[in-house]
């Protein structure tokens, strides 16, 4: 075994590689960007190393950076996690030609399944049925527009590299077809530095359905079954299951002999996932399923995989990698059990899950997993921490094991609701959203329901009126530990013969909201709202709620209302963004402009295309106006920033 490994990533997923390491008696070395100096997983490593920049090319992306700090720290193998450079065969030649031994499969067997146009050729070679499509070299727009007709629409244009959604677009019509290609182009292009891309028949009810593979260097391979990862939104995962519900027989015998003939084929070494499309149109068939793609690292769902079979795959890859075989036989896997995996972002699902930023000013989990269940958190961030916009917004993986799927679906709401985030948007109430879903819940499961019950799923009922008053009473200085806390010393005030009110003002979106906040003789505060609530309410115990610079957050299930607290002694911004401009949602960068200034457009209209996070967000016209000002192409871009301004006669 390894005595010291380094590892070519941050976030949650170094941390996790840590603690397997920690338990296992492998020192560890961390490497970071200038924004992760004081990350958790930096901390937690015996020993870090600085690479570079914030930018993940400055730093992360940075192979002989990183080789150079193994090589110093005398580190003897690196592991790369997933993302970054874990699926880069060159990074792979580069730590063996230095003598250091890669945590993952070999170069030979990444660049076999690197680009999903030959690896579909080889597993169509190798027996394993494939998504009818097209998969050739040429890329002529005419030839490929020719080739989505052949197919039939909808058909999927995808980018032959990479994944996570990606350079992905569905096409319904052939006259859509040209700008749906020039998007996917310039979305592979950004994330993975290859344009080229492949046209596939779409799947009318389309189940994600992929296997969890591992293989040693004497040729051993085993499967350690399957995973649902059809809850998507953007065409990326947010929960993930195993076993697959409704999975048959039948059809688990099919798609795991497939998936092991798969890795076979490339002779396989270390943790992979082989990912199949189902068509669910009529249930789940073994004769309806085909090959997607396959990842060959860990991928960010394996942990549901761990509590359902009893293995740490971490460890199963550190002892492969070291030279050991395989821990267990095929005959040795079995299924216990069912396991959900819930990723929360830093997001604001109500504005098309587009990434947020911010301080993580409050952050609480679940200290306990509800009764009959169990959990774990994995994450690689503090209350303190900030989601910064240069890498994933990735905050924590919620993840659950129950006896069944329903008690894990159950665990899985609790554990949601009892989760505290406070400082930036997150998706926590769209995902205890989901997993309330009716369709959901009885399994009925595929890459469109989040699509389809989008609206139902992000949204959120304005605050009660309780809600609000609690969040008064915070802001007013009593209301965080008001049974505890002398109530005179905590409201401030005297007044002989009637109690001291308290005026305070609260802002939640764009509602104005003022509250009197006073005392009563038995201890309990009364709240009296202005409009639109015009209601008084008396409050003795404090809600869960949390404080932080300017704001108070009141936490009801998976739904935290943020109220902003004005300072009255501050003088308010009065600059904001009005009918006569559109302003940048988030950081970004401002990828195409396809208007000028002085043009006329109409509503509706697309002006110009904002990069973040590898993912292409359209800003259109929001009513008929002409051009002032426009920004840029290649100007980065911060939230609010300015982005078009429409001349005033517009409004005349």
């Amino acid at each position: 075994m390894f005595a010291k490994i380094l590892i070519a990533n941050r976030g949650e997923i170094a941390c996790r590689v840590i603690r397997t390491a920690r338990r296992m008696g492998v020192r560890t070395v961390a490497v970071y960007s200038d924004a992760d100096a004081g990350a958790l997983h930096v901390g937690m490593a015996d020993e870090a190393v600085h690479i570079g920049p914030s930018p993940v090319g400055e730093s992360y992306l940075r192979g002989d950076k990183i080789v150079a700090a193994a090589l110093a720290t005398g580190a003897e193998a690196i592991h790369p996690g997933y993302g970054f450079l874990s699926e880069n065969p060159d990074f792979v030649d580069q730590v063996t030609a230095a003598g250091l031994v890669f945590i993952g499969p070999s170069a030979a067997s990444i660049r076999a399944m690197g680009l999903k146009d030959a690896a579909k050729r080889l597993m169509e070679k190798a027996g394993v049925p494939v998504v009818p499509g097209y998969h050739g070299e040429a890329q002529e727009i005419v030839l490929l527009a020719s080739k989505a007709r052949e197919i039939g629409y909808p058909v999927l244009i995808k980018a032959r590299a990479g994944g996570g959604g990606k350079g992905m677009r569905r096409v319904e019509h052939p006259d859509d077809f040209s700008e749906a290609l020039s998007g996917a182009r310039r979305e592979a292009k950004a994330a993975f530095g290859d344009d080229r891309v492949l046209v596939e028949k779409y799947v009318d009810k389309p189940r994600h359905i992929e296997v969890q593979v591992f293989g040693d260097i004497f040729g051993n391979v085993v499967h350690l079954y399957e995973r649902d990862c059809s809850a998507q939104r953007r065409h990326q995962k947010v929960i993930e299951e195993a076993p697959a519900p409704g999975m048959t027989p039948a059809l688990r015998k099919a798609m795991t002999e497939a998936a092991v003939k798969a890795a076979k084929a490339i002779d396989y070494s270390g943790a992979g996932t082989i990912e199949f499309i189902v068509d669910a149109s009529q249930g789940l068939k073994a004769d309806r399923f085909w090959f997607m793609e396959m990842n060959t690292r860990l991928q960010v769902e394996h942990p549901v995989t761990e509590m359902v079979t009893g293995t740490d795959l971490v460890e199963w890859q550190l002892r492969v990698a070291s030279g050991e075989k395989l821990p267990k036989a095929q005959s040795e896997i079995a299924l216990s059990g069912h396991a959900f995996e819930a990723r929360i972002y830093a997001e604001d699902a109500a504005r098309g899950f587009l990434p947020a930023t911010g301080t993580l000013h409050h952050l609480k989990f679940p200290d306990t997993a509800p009764e009959g269940a169990s959990m774990r958190i994995e994450t690689g961030v503090r209350t303190g921490d900030a989601i910064s916009p240069f890498y994933d917004p990735m905050i924590a993986k919620l993840v659950v094991h129950g006896k069944n799927r329903q008690a894990a679906l159950e665990a899985l709401g609790i554990s949601l609701s009892q989760t505290e985030i406070a400082g930036s948007t997150v998706n926590t109430a769209f995902l205890a959203a989901l997993a309330a879903d009716a369709d959901f819940s009885a399994g009925d499961v595929d890459t469109g329901l989040i699509g389809r019950h989008q609206q139902a799923l992000t949204a959120v009922p304005p605050p009660s009126s309780e809600i609000v008053a609690a969040a008064a009473l915070a802001a007013s200085g009593a209301g965080a530990q008001a049974p505890t806390r002398d109530p005179w010393s905590s409201l401030a005030g005297y007044a002989h013969f009637h109690a001291m009110a308290r005026r305070t003002r609260l802002r939640y979106g764009e509602d104005d909201i003022l509250a009197l906040v006073s005392m009563r003789p038995d201890g309990r505060f009364q709240v009296a709202l202005d409009a639109p609530y015009d209601s008084a309410l008396d409050l003795r115990a404090a809600p869960r709620l949390a404080r932080w610079p300017g704001h108070v957050t009141v936490f009801s299930g998976a739904v935290g209302y943020s109220f902003a607290v004005p300072d009255p002694l501050a003088r308010a911004d009065e600059i904001a963004a009005g009918a006569d401009s559109l302003r940048a949602p988030m950081p970004g960068l401002v990828k195409l402009v396809r208007a000028a200034k002085g043009e006329t457009v109409i509503k509706g209209q697309p002006l110009l295309i904002l990069e973040a996070m590898k993912m292409e967000h359209t800003i259109s016209a929001t009513h008929d106006g002409t051009i002032a000002e426009i920004a840029t192409e290649g100007a980065q871009v911060t939230d609010g920033t300015v982005l078009v301004r429409f001349a005033e006669e517009a409004y005349g």
